[in-house]
């Protein structure tokens, strides 16, 4: 498991497992949300064996299954609810930790500068200069 802080509050992670759970509950998150589409992963990582091995573990699991190249406002929002209704950190999982990146500094355009929030994802490698004109459209429309 390689969890990547973004904030204090958010991480974000590659594919994780049902055997991590506890390991994730330990490190102090509450909320687990799923960005990964149950296509393109095998039976034993899709969402309900995940949702039942975090819930399990006494944590809030969220399914938000984002295609990459088509995350959708639905996404963004969606992100953006589960993670201010958290009653503390959430870490956010998909294939890389990108779309988990990505559609966490959607949901925060106008929160946050759009420079600071593609800084932030820059320092674990996630590069979201292409997103840029989305953010600020968000954010001027916020």
């Amino acid at each position: 498991m390689d969890i990547r802080n973004l904030t204090e509050r958010y991480a974000v992670s590659p594919q994780i497992a049902p055997e991590h759970a506890e390991a994730i509950r330990d490190a102090g998150f509450t909320t687990v949300i799923d960005n990964r589409p149950d296509n393109e992963v095998p039976p034993e990582l899709r969402t309900e064996a995940l949702r039942r091995a975090i819930e399990s573990a006494g944590l809030t699991f969220i399914a938000n299954p984002v295609v990459g190249g088509a995350i959708t406002m639905e996404n963004v929002t969606a992100q953006g609810e589960a993670v201010a209704a958290s009653k503390g950190p959430v870490l956010a999982y998909c294939a890389s930790g990108n779309r988990s990146s990505i559609v966490w500094a959607l949901s925060e355009a106008g929160q946050r500068p759009t420079d600071e929030l593609i800084r932030i994802t820059q320092r674990w490698g996630y590069n979201l200069e292409p997103f840029r004109p989305q953010i600020d459209a968000l954010a001027n429309s916020a």
